[in-house]
């Protein structure tokens, strides 16, 4: 578009890409009266048809979409699913240790280990395990630091947060609230409603919950608060996102709920929030299976619109890809052009469009509008792994007549009454920890899932469906010292996935396979007892590792993690109201955006950065 007449504009915002970032801010856009259209690559969740691993030739949605125990197959549902295939290590040899590595599927070329993504609106919102955990304050405190913006500050953060949050899983506190009185600082009448579902202990024989829980609170006595964390726990009654519990890195050590972002426990998230905005709102139009391909930019480096392709299934991370070409299109904005693809999609249409590292894109005979070679880099993600155990038993009662389908029991009274095990993500209990090189807030997560999980590969929610003997325990690693994770192109063609590389351990790598080894050890110790009684076998890592150099080969191999941010970082790509480096009128608004990966759950952080930017955006055009 350089040097030519600019055309009409189609609107005064175009927001490419619909998750928790780019939903939140269309939505805050044009409910302050901007003109904006939301462009998304896929298309409705609730709309579309498409099976999932457990019923392929049946149509799974919207349920798989709905129905919050659903999740796994929504991840696999082939009418919403983008299957990227990432690399944790540059060597090939040691990549194929991973027993979840794929070398082919369908007949091309995988090369690396399923990392799902959702290609819909709502993106990964649409299938994530719902779970919204407050980010820890230092998260916040850190970018205000690095960019000497207060309005990073935890306090002013936690404020936007009260905006976006309508919390219905503290009833009293609600109803005290609405007097004035609000010592949790949670939002009560924000748009995202977050609940407590009846968790599947509730439903357990007695004598096992009642030995996890005393394992539990045996080890977790070891690190000598015992008193003061009674303390903690009466004061927050388990809740992870109480303000009293954040402001104190030690207070959030224990048992906690997992607060889900449901409604009337079915799914809620980035769809509901722009569907509910444009029903609301003329002035916000919502186009779907729109492949952005492309930002335009006038002579001066000024974001002026998109180009795009417009078809149904054109990413070929979709297993249906479509090979028609798709039209293509332009729209051109008269105020700002926002990216929220993504950690993936952002820096790849970033580079697509001229912006990132010089080398990378005269590779590809792409012109270098500006060098920006943080773009795509600092790519970072948690460490999960599992701790396997199989029980004595066919399954778990609370598994009797469940076969995942519309019309069996426990779907009944979900749908009548949004009760049961449906209405969960499959958790039983979660324990919140501090590993002894954590220099902060807790930074091990251990989930209790009652199924077999080990991570993601193609077909991997069968197992969830079919393995309902089995109690695994997940570990996930917070605040990881990873930061050498890369994106870069395969091709110039926007249809074509990006190379991903994590880089696993390439950077804190002891301490980071320390803190995940004593996350094992620690489970370990939860199950003792029940495994000295013969109730359970661990499968996985097996008993025969031991030693610390047996488990973190273990961990090396096997690890995996669903929660990639940071390529598009403040700092060395954005400023810290969101504008790319270089350029006017273009901003990210994303996973992608963080220094450092925030909390130990990112779904809330961006839910925050959506509302932030949008107030940010605002009070930029209003002068």
């Amino acid at each position: 578009m350089d040097g030519e007449t600019l055309p009409q504009p189609d609107c005064e915002y175009i927001v490419v890409g619909s998750g928790p970032g780019g939903g939140t801010v269309a939505a805050r856009l044009a409910e302050a009266g901007g003109s904006v259209i939301l462009l998304e690559a896929g298309g409705d969740p609730r709309e579309l048809q498409g099976g999932d691993p457990l019923k392929p030739e049946t149509n799974r949605l919207p349920l798989d979409y709905d129905v919050p125990a659903f999740h796994a197959f929504a991840s696999e549902n082939e009418a919403i699913k983008w299957d990227f295939f990432v690399r944790h290590y540059s060597d090939e040899s040691q990549q194929k240790l991973d027993w979840k590595y794929v070398r082919e599927i369908d007949g091309g070329q995988a090369g690396g280990v399923l990392y799902p993504r959702a290609g819909t609106l709502g993106g990964c919102s649409a299938h994530n395990a719902q779970i919204f955990v407050y980010p820890d304050n230092a998260d916040w405190q850190r970018i205000a630091d690095i960019t000497g913006d207060a309005s990073w500050a935890p306090d002013h953060m936690r404020v936007l947060f009260e905006h976006l949050e309508n919390c219905h899983h503290r009833p009293l506190r609600r109803w005290i609230g609405k007097l004035g009185l609000n010592p949790t600082q949670h939002g009560w009448a924000g748009w995202l409603h977050t609940e407590k579902a009846i968790p599947i202990a509730a439903v357990l024989k007695r004598d096992l919950f009642r030995t996890l829980r005393d394992c539990v609170e045996k080890e977790l006595a070891s690190s000598g608060h015992v008193v003061k964390r009674l303390g903690w726990f009466l004061e927050s009654w388990g809740d992870p996102n109480d303000y009293r519990i954040v402001q104190d890195e030690q207070a959030r050590v224990g048992v906690r709920y997992l607060p889900l972002t449901t409604r009337k426990h079915a799914r809620m998230g980035s769809r509901e929030r722009v569907l509910e905005a444009a029903s609301k709102h003329a002035n916000l139009k919502i186009q779907l299976h729109t492949l952005v391909s492309n930002v335009l930019f006038d002579a001066g480096n000024r974001a002026i619109g998109v180009e795009y392709l417009r078809g149904e299934r054109l990413y070929r991370a979709s297993p249906r890809a479509n090979e028609e070409p798709g039209e293509l299109r332009r729209l051109y904005a008269s105020k700002e052009v926002i990216l929220a693809g993504g950690a993936f999609n952002t820096p790849q249409l970033l580079m697509l469009s001229g912006i990132g590292p010089r080398e990378e894109l005269e590779r590809y005979g792409i012109h270098v509008r500006v060098h920006l070679p943080g773009v795509g880099k600092n790519l970072q993600d948690r460490y999960e792994i599992a701790v396997v155990n199989r029980m004595n038993v066919p399954r778990w009662e609370v598994y009797e007549d469940v076969q995942f389908v519309p019309g069996d029991p426990q779907f009944r009274e979900w749908q009548a009454f949004r009760s049961g095990i449906y209405a969960t993500n499959g958790s039983v209990l979660s324990v919140f920890k501090r590993s002894p090189l954590s220099q902060g807030p807790p930074d091990l997560i251990c989930m209790a899932l009652l199924t077999k999980f080990q991570g993601y590969y193609p077909n991997y929610s069968q197992s969830l469906a079919k393995d309902l003997n089995y109690l695994t325990w997940v570990v996930l690693k917070a605040h990881t010292r990873n930061c050498a994770g890369e994106i870069t192109l395969r091709s110039p063609d926007a249809r074509d996935v990006p190379y991903v590389n994590f880089h696993y351990f390439a950077e804190g790598g002891d301490e980071d396979l320390k803190a995940v080894i004593d996350g094992i050890r620690f489970v370990r110790k939860l199950t003792s007892k029940l495994k000295e009684s013969r109730a359970m076998v661990e499968e996985c890592p097996g008993e025969e590792k031991q030693s610390d150099e047996d488990l973190a080969s273990f961990v090396r191999r096997n690890a995996w993690g669903h929660h990639a941010s940071c390529s598009c970082a403040i700092g060395p790509v954005l400023q810290s109201d969101f504008r790319v480096h270089g350029t006017q009128n273009l901003r990210v608004v994303d996973a992608s955006v963080f220094p450092r990966i925030p909390g130990s759950f990112i779904a809330s952080a961006v839910y925050m950065i959506g509302e932030k930017a949008g107030q940010v955006i605002l009070n930029a055009w209003r002068g």
